[in-house]
């Protein structure tokens, strides 16, 4: 594995979490309630997913030319940027709450 595909894979794991880490939109907007609720939160992934998809989309051009990709390549990724999420879901949803 190269350098580019590991920075690759650390900032899709680091995206997929990030909407689970904040009570803003994008680290930007505050909610007046100070509560951003779940579907903000999967509205927020759901950007990122294809923010780091179009990075990806930009590496594999300065490489080369980029591969055609069918519905299945799409629905794995989708199903691993699923996967990486997991960890901060946890520790919105499960670990938070018994923390406090």
């Amino acid at each position: 594995m190269n350098t580019n595909n590991l920075i690759l894979l650390l900032i899709g794991i680091l995206a997929a979490n990030l909407p689970f880490l904040s009570e803003r939109l994008f680290f930007v907007f505050k909610f007046k309630d100070g509560n951003k609720k779940f579907a903000w939160r999967l509205l927020e992934w759901v950007v990122l997913y294809f923010i780091v998809g179009g990075l990806a989309y930009l590496l594999e051009t300065k490489m080369g030319q980029a591969q055609v990709q069918k519905w299945e390549f799409y629905a794995i990724t989708f199903c691993l940027f699923l996967v990486f999420a997991y960890p901060g879901f946890v520790y919105r949803y499960f670990w938070r709450k018994r923390l406090n």
